[in-house]
């Protein structure tokens, strides 16, 4: 089953917020700094947020960035390229990454590490150049275009540069922590391929976003307990000429809707983490956005819901559950005053954004 869709447009009210903390700017320093903050000058104020890799299923970017979405002017720092050595992983960023911040509104800075820590035959701890990310938030600050216009200005007239910078410091790194990376004619053939013109970042990341989700396809995620047909193609296009090549969780379809399921599994838990939720509410905003939807190339309409399942837990609840069965399933399964809070609370954020959330026991 392939699922094709359209955003024209992101709509969409956060409000499963974090009091987020405020640093001054002459303060700044990105490794000290928490996940998600604000980020204070005389005349702004930012929401900050970072990745610990340029992959988006390492250490729940999503959830970092959702932090964010509810200030006006939101900043995101990437590591373009993030490498632990010939005994771990390399990754490079790719552009549905970009692109799907440019839909959020967010300004991306594009940054390299210059220094880490040797861990075993791997190096780990690595830091930002402070100073690069810095220059940039100063210049984001004096920037009155779109983050869409900022991320594609970076993209072409930056990223090489950027590259270049990521090549040295790890040479730096190699030299000095004694580890083995990766060959740097990766890092060369990255470079040429993404060329000098987004069309071709994109053309690069879309082959390599489609094998991904070719072999995602196949697997099931470890935090996933999946009850109907699984693991099934979204393919999303944008106003900005991308696309996202995803794959849902869970569908269901009748001769009339096609609902995409994004799900999120506890064991030991009656909820999955908080993190879980929100990084499963950031691929909500994408999904209840979606507009001129085909299933298999026939139109059809969409419904984007958010499974919760818990092994701990008894019965069932949804969004559009009735307040008394919505109270009953909160005192058979004891769940705390802070438990309920956070359940009314996405249950809002569903019904103001047109979206299902479900709570249910599962294996």
């Amino acid at each position: 089953m392939d699922i094709v869709g359209k955003i024209t447009g992101i709509k969409y009210q956060v409000l499963l917020k974090e009091d987020l903390k405020e640093i001054k700017i002459k303060n700044f320093d990105i490794n000290q700094m928490p996940s998600s903050c604000l980020l204070t000058s005389n005349k702004h104020t930012f929401a900050i947020s970072k990745w610990v890799s340029p992959k988006r299923t390492r250490s729940y970017p999503f959830e970092r960035v959702y932090n964010t979405l509810h200030i006006s002017k939101k900043i995101t720092v990437i590591p373009v390229v993030k490498d632990e050595g010939v005994r771990g992983d390399r990754d490079f960023i790719q552009w549905d990454t970009v692109s799907l911040m440019s839909l959020l509104d967010v300004f991306v800075i594009f940054a390299y590490y210059d220094n880490a820590e040797k861990a075993d035959n791997k190096i780990t701890n690595q830091e930002f150049n402070n100073k690069y990310i810095l220059s940039k938030i100063k210049e984001i600050e004096q920037y009155h275009s779109s983050a869409l216009h900022w991320n594609l200005n970076e993209l072409n007239t930056n990223l090489h540069k950027i590259i270049d910078k990521v090549k040295s410091s790890y040479l730096i790194i190699e030299q000095t922590t004694k580890v083995k990376l990766h060959n740097p004619n990766g890092l060369d053939n990255f470079k040429e391929k993404i060329g000098r013109d987004v069309s071709l970042f994109m053309a690069f990341s879309r082959d390599k976003a489609q094998k991904a989700q070719s072999r995602e396809f196949v697997t099931q995620q470890r935090k996933e307990s999946l009850s109907t047909l699984s693991k099934t193609k979204v393919t999303i296009t944008n106003y900005l000429g991308g696309q996202y090549f995803l794959t849902v969780d869970e569908i269901k379809i009748t001769p009339i809707k096609v609902s995409l399921i994004e799900g999120k599994h506890s064991k030991n838990a009656l909820l999955p983490s908080k993190g879980d939720i929100k990084d499963g509410l950031l691929k909500l905003i994408l999904y209840s956005n979606l507009s001129e939807v085909t299933a298999n190339g026939k139109k059809t309409k969409s419904e984007a819901v958010l499974n919760l399942t818990s092994s701990k837990l008894k019965g069932a609840i949804t969004s559009s559950s009735t307040k008394k069965d919505i109270a009953n399933f909160f005192t058979e399964n004891n769940f705390s005053t802070q438990q309920i809070k956070l359940v009314e609370t996405i249950f809002a954020e569903a019904e103001q954004n047109n979206f299902i959330i479900q709570i249910r026991f599962s294996k």
